[in-house]
């Protein structure tokens, strides 16, 4: 597997809609490949749809809070990294 770079962290996670919002550092695109690392969570997704301001974009910026749709649980403080 290629070296990932980390891209932000999760600052909270909503169980019921499964969405995890996500602090970026790095730019983040829909369809790119992240990974959720933490104590407790290992998880590889593809990004199929990312909102900020609960619009839809196709593209996050460093800085920004966005909200990623995801398959599994995550938790609050998960890094996250680019899977190359």
């Amino acid at each position: 597997m290629a070296e990932e770079k980390p891209i932000g962290k999760v600052v909270h996670y909503y169980d019921k809609a499964m969405v995890a919002i996500i602090e970026l550092t790095a730019p983040l695109k829909v369809g790119q490949t992240i990974h959720f690392k933490g104590g407790e969570d290992d998880v590889t997704q593809v990004v199929n749809q990312m909102q900020f301001d609960r619009a839809d974009i196709q593209e996050g910026v460093a800085g920004q809070r966005v909200g990623v749709k995801v398959d599994q649980k995550v938790r609050d403080t998960d890094q996250v990294f680019l899977a190359e």
